[in-house]
């Protein structure tokens, strides 16, 4: 090896130092965003390590090469498109279509009432009902979203937080209704509070009562739905906020240990849950970053799992992981460049490892996708699966030099992260302290100073670009939604038995004044009553309160 080391230095002085005088280079410096010096050329002592300790094999600890021995060998990741919007008829609509087209998993979005715990008709609901994601507000437009699909053999994901309890509680009520017992069930709610305060906004009760809905829901799906992952730690929405591959990756597992902390606080033994703890990360632009990003937080979440929190059974090492390509890299200019973006982006999911995978549609920089854009971001996938040959070899990036050599430089600094956050008391102390926002802030300012400077291209953005004609066809959400969204609800609340409603929201309020029930069955109770997500998020209000945001200037 030390003459490989003599001999690299050889060539770099005397061959490549001689070509670059007379020549020059593109860049002054080649960093990629974490601040990872991307080197001319990489040989095998940038790969530090003993193999087996760092890498290892597929299935087994440290899970660098992935979490099953098999990976996409055995079967493809799940092709689980993003999708929701207008009423529950408009997305159940969109759903069935993507299940034709070959779609093999769910995945839910709601709009922002629905995240916020605001029904429909709520006056801070008004211009909001169904924009960015479907509108739900009762058990009965929970029927309607999901009528007539196979909800005992496909897994469903869906993208909610400060409500994601009450939204289990009625996918699992309508399960119930079609005759699905709630252990056949499959699927994820995202659940993830902390993200919401430092990068993304829509919380509603403050820390404390938020993590103890989320134990909640860890112990409840532990027992009563087995197949369901109970959270989703999400870095997507920390990435798309400004941050860095590595500070993604950083505050993303410190997130998770908040919760493995607090769910131990609750009593829980760590290897009854953590094994269905799922993880949701963004796919950026650099190739080779991000797919050292993910075999690094697979190490690293590994070695957190097992020197930190003793866990003994594999599965609670093991980061599970859904990507979705990056929403903040598509223009709105040559949105036909968004499908090469995307497909790269994709490419790199899987070159890392992902069980799961949305893509972004090539219109979303100007609205919600089309059908046909939708259709096209899902053959992207298919493309990669059944065409490229990639999924044939399980982690075919391993034991590139430049790959291994980047894998451990962002596991280093996604630890010195934990670390930091570690010294400051936990990430919820950090996330009071303006921590990691004001980190995400400066990462986001430094990114559009390469932009505006051009030291980022941006094709059709800020080079190459070219007159376009006003875009065309594109999907809106009429009002029209919200007004009969209230209508519905005007309906409900005089034909159901309001007494039985208002009797189990009550005893939801109380139980919640108590320090130690286990609130999700009582929601449970109370959707199967036709109480509203309004009216049980208020209930909680009453009691909780709502979190007041920490600004960072």
């Amino acid at each position: 090896m030390a003459d490989i080391k003599d001999e690299k230095a050889r060539w770099r002085k005397q061959v490549y130092e001689k070509a670059k005088a007379k020549g020059g280079e593109r860049h002054p410096s080649f960093v990629t965003s974490s601040g990872l010096e991307e080197q001319p050329v990489y040989t095998p002592e940038d790969a530090q390590g003993e193999y087996l300790e760092q890498l290892g094999f597929p299935g087994e600890y440290p899970f660098t090469r992935g979490v099953q021995p098999t990976m996409y060998r055995g079967r493809f990741w799940t092709m689980r498109q993003y999708a929701g919007f207008g009423s529950a008829e408009e997305s159940n609509q969109r759903y069935h279509y993507l299940l034709k087209s070959g779609q093999t998993g769910l995945s839910v979005a709601f709009d922002l009432p629905t995240q916020m715990g605001r029904d429909a008709d709520h006056a801070r609901a008004r211009g909001e009902v169904g924009k960015v994601g479907v509108s739900i507000s009762s058990l009965q437009d929970m029927q309607v979203l999901l009528k007539g699909l196979p909800l005992a053999d496909v897994s469903t994901s869906m993208t909610i937080n400060a409500t994601a309890p009450i939204l289990l509680c009625l996918y699992a009520a309508v399960g119930e209704q079609n005759g699905v017992a709630l252990e056949q069930l499959s699927g994820t709610v995202q659940n993830d509070i902390l993200k919401e305060y430092m990068a993304r906004g829509t919380y509603i009760y403050p820390p404390a009562p938020s993590l103890r809905l989320i134990t909640n829901l860890f112990a409840f799906c532990a027992k009563r739905i087995p197949k369901w992952n109970p959270i989703s730690i999400s870095g997507y929405h920390i990435r798309e906020a400004g941050s860095t591959a590595a500070q993604e990756s950083g505050f993303t597992l410190a997130d998770g240990i908040a919760y493995v902390e607090a769910a131990l606080k609750a009593g829980l033994q760590v290897d009854e849950f953590a094994g269905r703890l799922s993880f949701f990360f963004n796919v950026h632009n650099n190739f080779l970053e991000e797919v050292a990003k993910f075999r690094a937080a697979r190490r690293l979440w590994a070695r957190i799992m097992k020197e930190r929190f003793q866990a003994k059974d594999p599965r609670s090492m093991m980061l599970r992981f859904h990507a979705q390509t990056a929403g903040s890299t598509l223009t709105a200019q040559q949105v036909d460049n968004n499908v090469v973006r995307v497909a790269l982006q994709a490419l790199a999911a899987v070159m890392g490892g992902a069980q799961s995978l949305h893509t972004n549609s090539r219109d979303e920089a100007l609205a919600l996708p089309s059908e046909e854009a939708a259709r096209l971001a899902l053959r992207t996938q298919q493309v990669i699966a059944y065409e490229s040959g990639v999924a044939d070899i399980i982690d075919p990036m391993g034991g590139s030099y430049a790959v291994e050599a980047m894998t451990d430089e962002l596991e280093a600094k996604a630890q010195d992260y934990i670390r930091h956050i570690d010294d400051m008391g936990g990430m919820v102390e950090a996330i009071a302290k303006g921590y990691p926002q004001s980190e995400i802030q400066e990462a986001a300012y430094q990114a559009q100073r390469e932009l505006e400077q051009k030291r980022q291209v941006v094709v059709g953005v800020n080079q190459f670009q070219i007159q376009e004609p006003p875009p065309s066809g594109l999907l809106r959400v009429d009002e029209s939604v919200g007004r009969a969204q209230s209508e519905r609800l005007q309906k409900l609340r005089a034909e159901r038995d309001n007494g039985a409603a208002a009797r189990t929201v009550n005893a939801l309020r109380k139980a919640a004044a108590t320090a130690d029930e286990n609130l999700i069955p009582l929601i449970l109770d109370a959707v199967k009553a036709s109480a509203t997500l309004g009216e049980i998020s208020d209930a909680m209000r009453d009691v909780f309160g709502e979190h007041k945001e920490h600004v960072v200037l």
